[in-house]
């Protein structure tokens, strides 16, 4: 009997979702460029098991049933393209390529039109979760080519996490809509990481609270209208402690990694017009993370700061569980503005309440609020931003107050919230009427022939001033919004 599905790429990710496809009834055959992983997978976490190992991808295709569907769990960018290459002279008319990596969505797209034109069937599937979530059931989000869904939605679905009996795996859209919507997942991630880490050193740096404190505060949060994994798992870090029983979260080094999503998310939004400060302070936050040393030097150097808080403490947490709120929300509502305007540039006609079922479980960023993002589509599927449906616009302004002081407070003691104060700054700017682009706009005319709209005017007609009385009556044609 051949295998219903093959899966290239046997590193953790890969492993386990090959093991959650087997519990889940379907045979599957596995390959790996280093093929003693594949017998040490089959000897170890597969043993007694109906996987099996190839050692060439000629014998892997062989083992598969018709349309052959072969999923890539491999490093993103041109180890892709290089199996896609490889493969192509194996596979018939209709078979089925998923790449399940964290790829560039605009690479998806590339691909699904160039497999198209051979016949051949390519998806792109963001998967969330990590580890556990691929081992138990993750949040699979597929775009492409659709004529490959029916044919692989039963696979998916079936291994996918589910809340209320939905499995958090459906259709996103075409060509690259799937690794889109997973590179904004990943974006607001960033953003959820850096509030909650904002939140950590307000506590611990600004309030002196203990490991054991904080965790009875996370686990407290994650009670409410915060709860999330997120906030789960740092409740969880917090209470663990070294072989020495000191808390081991304090002997981690202060320097974080990335692989690039959150960049992607940046870049995609300024090339969109999009203000996306929350997640992209979250990136700046990593990337000063880094440098390491040059911290720890400019810490010698440059002067310190002595205030300390001697004020009620419980008053200020309740201040940064406002702040963390209402940041989060932000941080949501600016991902979905994104997704919206990608929507329209790339074509790729997303279902944004979908989008919100599809993250409430399996992935890294579920959370309690999804069901309301997903009511908040169903009440206004045109809704321009989260932040006027009713549920969002009264959590914020019920945060607001404590929002603010938590902010003042990281000023005052000298602790960096990037993303408190830039999820404030741009709620304070996005409900306000007038903004000072209308001076920008003059400097730009005065040194450049830029041009300006009149608030006396109709929109669309554009002025040119001679500001000096010698600069001249030609206009640049350079206006850009």
């Amino acid at each position: 009997m051949k295998a219903n599905i093959g899966l290239i790429g046997l590193a953790v990710m890969g492993q386990n979702l090959v093991l959650n496809m087997n519990d889940h009834g379907f045979k599957v055959a596995v390959f790996n460029r280093t093929t003693r992983t594949v017998d040490e997978f089959l000897n170890g976490p597969a043993k007694n098991t109906q996987i099996i190992g190839t050692h060439s991808l000629e014998e892997l295709v062989n083992s598969l049933e018709s349309p052959r569907i072969i999923m890539l769990m491999v490093k993103a960018g041109v180890v892709v393209d290089q199996y896609i290459d490889k493969l192509l002279p194996l596979l018939s008319a209709g078979d089925i390529i998923i790449d399940g990596g964290n790829s560039l969505f605009t690479d998806t797209a590339r691909r699904t039109l160039a497999l198209k034109d051979q016949n051949l069937l390519f998806i792109g599937a963001g998967v969330s979760g990590g580890e556990e979530g691929a081992r138990h059931g993750p949040s699979i989000m597929p775009g492409g080519n659709k004529a490959a869904w029916p044919a692989v939605k039963t696979i998916l679905q079936a291994i996918s996490a589910k809340v209320d009996g939905k499995p958090c795996c459906e259709w996103v859209g075409e060509n690259g809509a799937g690794h889109y919507v997973k590179m904004v997942h990943n974006g607001i991630e960033y953003g959820d990481m850096q509030i909650i880490g904002e939140a950590y050193q307000l506590l611990s740096q600004g309030l002196g609270l203990t490991a054991d404190e904080m965790h009875a505060v996370f686990a407290d949060w994650n009670k409410g209208e915060l709860i999330s994994y997120l906030i789960e798992i740092t409740a969880d870090i917090l209470a663990f402690k070294d072989e020495d029983g000191q808390p081991l979260v304090e002997k981690v080094l202060d320097t974080a990694g990335q692989k690039g999503t959150g960049k992607w998310t940046g870049i995609n939004a300024l090339e969109l017009g999009i203000p996306l400060t929350l997640i992209g302070e979250a990136v700046f936050a990593r990337c000063l993370s880094a440098q390491k040393e040059e911290r720890v030097k400019a810490a010698q150097l440059l002067p310190k700061h002595s205030q300390i808080f001697n004020g009620d403490k419980q008053i200020i947490i309740e201040a940064i569980r406002n702040a963390v709120y209402a940041s989060k929300i932000i941080s949501y509502a600016q991902g979905f503005r994104l997704m919206r305007e990608a929507s329209k540039e790339y074509g790729l006609a997303l279902n944004y309440g979908e989008i919100a079922l599809l993250w409430r479980g399996g992935c890294i960023i579920r959370s309690g609020f999804l069901n309301d993002i997903k009511q908040a589509y169903d009440a206004s599927p045109d809704l321009e931003n989260l932040l006027l449906a009713e549920f969002f616009m009264n959590a914020v302004a019920r945060s607001d107050k404590g929002w603010r002081k938590a902010v003042i407070l990281a000023i005052e003691l000298a602790i960096p919230t990037p993303a408190f104060a830039s999820a404030l700054a741009y709620y304070d700017g996005y409900r306000t009427e007038r903004l000072p682009a209308n001076l920008l706009q003059a400097q730009r005319d005065y040194f450049g022939a830029h041009t300006y709209e009149r608030t006396d005017q109709p929109r669309g007609r554009f002025f040119h001033t001679d500001w000096t009385g010698h600069g001249g009556k030609t206009a640049s044609s350079t206006y850009t919004v």
